[in-house]
């Protein structure tokens, strides 16, 4: 009886906050769908106490709590999204309850994985679970729930460089650490239960620089990435990137080599507004375990938002030794079922949002919809129809010419056949700047062996119809990726000046001695036809169409003078051609156009 009053009563309280919260005996408190807040530390006093977080339930607590207490059990749900060849990361929201403190304990498997088994009393069907089973062997199993102990591994500095260390079953593994974890046979979406002492407080995270970590969400609550990664002391201790390792599902093996996969870059600007997510390229280890061949595009549609749910584990790369912090301040109630955090799967775009919201969480295909004056735009750079690298770069007030924290991420670790944006050397997957008409964004185009290339521009934001170009500073021909793909043939090599992005074609230009600004020479790809208006009159004496070899294939002499002239380019192949018109004062016109047959 004492339990069942125990659920209903606390099942309605959940909605308000508790200065302090005190679990005592067999009894146990449920919320369901909602946060619950404490201000103060919360006590599961003894080893039958608990508390069950259902639904989309949360637990948040005060700045200045320092450590949970007690013997009992906190219990929060999440489901993996792998199957038993591929790899999850993962970070524990609860530690072990072997000795009664205040403060946080560390993450042992054996202690804090259970199973969910439901039970035919509806009243306790949402809180029985059992300790998991682990097996030495590669594979788990779901029925009984059975983890491969096998492949529980973290990634932490040492003395002098960062590796992976095997957990297993018993190890211990502390507070805001990542860990790795295959899924199990048969399914991609198996439900862990964790139990254990919730986390809280500050959590220290040993970094060194140039070397990574496995770090992730620590609490049993949602984390803002926005407080995390613009937390003045981390931000003095790594480059403001969230790297989420994705593998390919599509490979059923346990062996290394034969693993595909790759890492999905996330980082979000000081004030929240502006995320910026890349997703990865998969490709498979060299025997150094570098990204290695051709590789190919995720085409999950997975992709991480601002709030990182319960249980996500994130690699991260240090620029300084030190510790980074994990506070309470970074926790925040958001329900994993809205369409502003994901425990790293696809997205279900449901929109909960209120009006003055709106503007910042809606989302089209590609992610977020910037507010103004916020830009950006996307690449995606195509080889050989091969695997696609996609390039994301935003306009920003802050942004500046060198490194900007939070609007841009780095990529360490290109592939032999690859592209970027670069900046002192360094490769990156997202740049920014301060949008200038005259800005000019070099691109790298890295490349194994010959083969075609497409360059492709998608995600244009509050650009308002400006015209974006691909420069090839080789043939000095401007190409409007807003109207026409870029594509060509690349000879092995790194064409590390030869593509720039800019915004101003300064060869579309008139010779000083013309004056008409009603002459306009245009291609309409809708009729297929070149349209030259001449509204006042000037008397032409010579039209030319060349393509971007100088080979000439048009030549229109003696025409009569008249308003509009219309000329055929249904034979043209697809590309980029010169126009020129010459008058009868010999000044010229001149215009690049692309013809779209």
């Amino acid at each position: 009886m004492k339990k069942i009053l125990s659920f209903f009563l606390f099942s309605l309280l959940v909605t308000t906050s508790f200065a302090q919260l005190t679990v005592r005996n067999n009894a146990f408190l449920y919320a369901n769908d909602q946060v619950l807040f404490v201000e103060d530390d919360v006590n599961l006093k003894e080893s039958a106490s608990s508390l069950y977080l259902r639904n989309d339930a949360q637990l948040v607590q005060g700045t200045g709590v320092t450590g949970n207490s007690g013997l009992g059990k906190l219990s929060i749900f999440q489901s993996g999204t792998v199957h038993n060849y591929a790899y999850n990361f993962w970070a524990s929201p609860v530690g072990n309850v072997d000795t009664d403190f205040a403060g946080n304990s560390d993450f042992r498997p054996n202690t804090n994985f259970y199973e969910w088994i439901g039970n035919v009393d509806p009243l306790l069907n949402e809180i029985t679970s059992i300790p998991v089973s682990f097996t030495g062997s590669l594979d788990g199993t779901s029925t009984p729930l059975t983890i491969s102990s096998y492949w529980l591994y973290s990634y932490n500095p040492g003395t002098q460089y960062s590796d992976w260390d095997h957990i297993g079953e018993s190890g211990n593994l502390a507070s805001g650490y990542g860990f790795t974890m295959k899924g199990i046979t048969g399914s991609t979406g198996q439900l862990y239960d964790f139990r254990g002492k919730p986390n809280t407080g500050t959590i220290n995270v040993a970094v060194l620089n140039g070397q990574s970590t496995l770090a992730g969400n620590p609490y049993p609550s949602a984390l803002d990435t926005a407080a995390f990664i613009h937390d003045p002391n981390n931000n003095a201790l790594f480059d403001g990137t969230l790297l989420f390792w994705e593998h390919d599902l599509s490979v059923s093996s346990h062996q290394t080599a034969d693993y595909i996969g790759g890492y999905g870059m996330y980082t979000i600007s000081a004030d929240g507004l502006m995320q910026s997510w890349n997703a990865p390229i998969f490709s498979s280890p060299d025997a150094n375990g570098f990204p290695s061949g051709i590789g190919s595009a995720s085409t999950s549609g997975k992709r991480i938002y601002r709030y990182i749910a319960v249980g996500q584990g994130f690699m991260v790369e240090a620029t300084a030794d030190g510790n980074l912090q994990f506070k309470n301040e970074h926790r925040a109630y958001y329900k994993q079922t809205d369409p502003n955090s994901e425990f790293y799967k696809t997205a279900s775009q449901t929109q909960k949002f209120t009006n003055e919201e709106q503007d910042i969480y809606n989302y089209n295909d590609h992610g977020q919809i910037l507010p103004n004056p916020y830009k950006r735009f996307r690449l995606n750079v195509n080889f050989n129809n091969a695997f696609t690298r996609p390039l994301l770069h935003n306009f920003h007030p802050t942004a500046t010419n060198g490194f900007d924290f939070g609007l841009e991420s780095a990529n360490n670790e290109t592939a032999p056949t690859d592209a970027y944006f670069i900046l002192q050397d360094v490769p990156y997957v997202t740049q920014a700047h301060n949008f200038d008409i005259d800005l000019k964004i070099p691109l790298v185009l890295k490349i194994e062996q010959n083969m075609p290339v497409a360059v492709k521009v998608y995600d244009i934001q509050n650009l308002d119809n400006q015209p974006i170009y691909l420069h090839d500073k080789e043939t000095d021909v401007y190409y409007d990726l807003t109207v026409l793909n870029f594509e060509t043939n690349l000879e092995a090599g790194i064409y590390d000046n030869r593509f720039e992005i800019v915004f101003n074609n300064t060869n579309t230009l008139t010779t000083e001695a013309f004056e008409d600004s009603n002459f306009n020479i245009f291609q309409n790809n809708k009729r297929s036809q070149l349209e030259i208006y001449n509204p006042n009159a000037k008397q032409i004496n010579t039209v030319t169409i060349t393509d971007v070899s100088g080979k000439q294939i048009l030549n229109k002499t003696d025409l009569n003078t008249k308003p509009q002239y219309e000329f055929s380019t249904k034979s043209l192949s697809t590309g980029v051609y010169i126009v020129n018109v010459t008058f009868k004062d010999n000044t010229v016109q001149t215009k690049k156009i692309i013809v779209n047959n």
